[in-house]
């Protein structure tokens, strides 16, 4: 699967985002997706999973009650709600996908995928 990441910019502190994770001609219902990010001298993080089954999400504490991720229930995009943003948040994001064994299940775990789309740049500053 080929996997289209957008809807990143430029946000000033305590602004929102949308980003989109899309896939041409596959439905992404049947994979589960994660969000990464990657700041500059980082390494790259997992900030929240969305299983193909159920729709059950996971999220990195420290973006939990900011950051919703939801997927579109005809099998379009997984989006990535974004609120409260701080310049911590700043990051190329990717999107990243995976079908496991079991349907309800996703992880945060970089390790464990192995479709991964371009990344989009978030950047949060006055």
């Amino acid at each position: 699967v080929q996997l289209q990441a957008s809807g990143g910019g430029l946000v000033q502190p305590g602004g929102s985002l949308r980003l989109s994770c899309a896939a041409t001609r596959y439905d992404l219902r049947d994979v589960a997706i994660a969000w990464f990010r990657q700041a500059p001298g980082k390494e790259r993080e997992g900030v929240a999973c969305i299983s193909s089954m159920d729709g059950i999400a996971r999220y990195r504490d420290s973006v939990k009650g900011r950051l919703t991720i939801s997927r579109d229930n005809a099998g379009g995009p997984v989006w990535l709600q974004m609120n409260s943003l701080n310049p911590e948040d700043t990051a190329v994001y990717y999107c990243a996908a995976r079908r496991f064994a079991r349907p309800s299940f996703c992880t945060i775990d970089s390790g464990d995928y192995r479709n991964w789309g371009q990344g989009t740049q978030v950047t949060v500053s006055s």
